[in-house]
C-alpha cells in the first residue's frame, strides 16, 4: 500500500531535483541530444513521486504490492532515467551511455531498464495502460498507479476514452498526473490546439482535480498525498516550465528537443548554477 504521510525532507528532495537536472544535461551532450524541455519541466514531479510518494523497492522492482508508474509522455525518458538511477534501480555510472550503441537507456523509454514499467512513446496511450494496472491491482490488494501525462499529448482522443473508463471503473487508486508547461513540438499548445484548461476537461469527465505548481515541492508533495488518499480517479494539473532549470532554454519551444555542444553545455550548465528557473 501506498506509505503513510509524511513530512517531506525539502532539502534531500530539492538536492535530488538538482542531480536528476544534471543527469539530464549530461545525456542532452551525447552525439544524439535528448527531449531536454519536457524533461527539465518534469523533475520535481518524479521527485515527488519516487522519493516521497509511492511505495516502491528498487531491491524487489517487480515487487507485487508496488506502486506503479506509467510514462505516457515517453518522450521524456531521460528524466524517469535519471530518477531512476538516483533512486536505485541502476547505477548513474551508466548515464553517459544514454543512446549509445548497445545501451539499454533508449530515448523512450526501455523496458530493459529497472522501474521502466512500459514502453511509451507514441503518444496517448499510458492512461489507458494505467487503467489496466489499477483495474488489476483493486483485485490484488492497495497498490496505486501514477500515470504522467504532457498537456500536449491532452489532443489525443484516447485520452479522454481512458479517462472515461477510468471513472467508470470508479479507479479510486489511479492518478493521473499533468505535465502542464504549455508546450509542444511545434509551439505553445494554445498556438496549436488551443481548448478549456485541463483541469475543467479532467473534472468534466469526473475526476476529482486540483491544480498545483509542479516546481513547488512542498505543495507538490501535498496534492499528491491528497490525490493518492482521495478514494476517486484523481487528476493532479501541474503548472510547470518546458526547460526549466535551462537557463535561456526555459519556458521556450526550442527546447523540446537539443544536443548540447559543450558551448551550449557550459551556457546552460551556468543557467541552472544562478538557479535559471524563472517561469521564461
Amino acid at each position: 500500500m501506498t506509505t503513510a504521510v509524511r513530512k517531506p525532507d525539502l532539502e534531500a528532495l530539492e538536492a535530488r531535483a538538482d542531480r536528476i537536472r544534471e543527469h539530464i544535461v549530461e545525456m542532452c551532450s551525447g552525439p544524439e541530444g535528448g527531449h531536454l524541455g519536457g524533461s527539465m519541466s518534469s523533475v520535481e514531479i518524479l521527485v515527488a513521486l519516487f522519493f516521497h510518494v509511492m511505495n516502491i523497492n528498487p531491491a524487489d522492482a517487480e515487487g507485487k504490492d508496488r506502486d506503479v508508474f506509467v510514462l505516457s509522455k515517453g518522450h521524456s525518458a531521460m528524466a524517469l532515467y535519471a530518477t531512476l538511477a538516483e533512486r536505485g534501480y541502476f547505477p548513474p555510472e551508466e548515464i553517459p551511455a544514454f543512446c549509445r550503441p548497445g545501451s539499454r537507456l533508449a530515448t523512450h523509454g526501455n523496458v530493459a531498464v529497472p522501474g521502466v514499467e512500459f514502453a511509451t512513446g507514441s503518444l496517448g496511450h499510458g492512461l489507458a495502460l494505467a487503467n489496466g494496472v489499477a483495474w488489476a491491482q483493486r483485485k490484488a490488494g492497495t497498490a496505486k498507479t501514477f500515470v504522467l501525462v504532457g498537456d500536449g499529448e491532452l489532443q489525443e482522443g484516447s485520452v479522454w476514452e481512458a479517462a472515461q473508463v477510468g471513472r467508470a471503473f470508479d479507479a479510486g487508486n489511479l492518478v493521473v498526473v499533468v505535465d502542464a508547461n504549455d508546450f509542444q513540438q511545434t509551439g505553445s499548445v494554445h498556438e496549436v490546439s488551443d481548448g478549456a484548461p485541463p483541469a475543467q476537461r479532467w473534472s468534466g469527465f469526473g475526476w476529482h482535480t486540483v491544480e498545483t505548481d509542479g516546481h513547488d515541492l512542498p505543495g507538490l508533495c501535498a496534492a499528491l498525498e491528497d490525490a493518492a488518499a482521495s478514494g476517486e480517479p484523481t487528476a493532479v494539473v501541474c503548472r510547470t516550465v518546458k526547460g526549466n532549470g535551462a537557463g535561456l532554454l526555459a519556458g521556450r519551444a526550442v527546447s523540446h528537443f537539443v544536443r548540447l555542444d559543450a558551448a551550449k553545455r557550459r551556457r546552460v550548465e551556468a543557467g541552472m548554477r544562478r538557479g535559471g528557473q524563472g517561469r521564461g
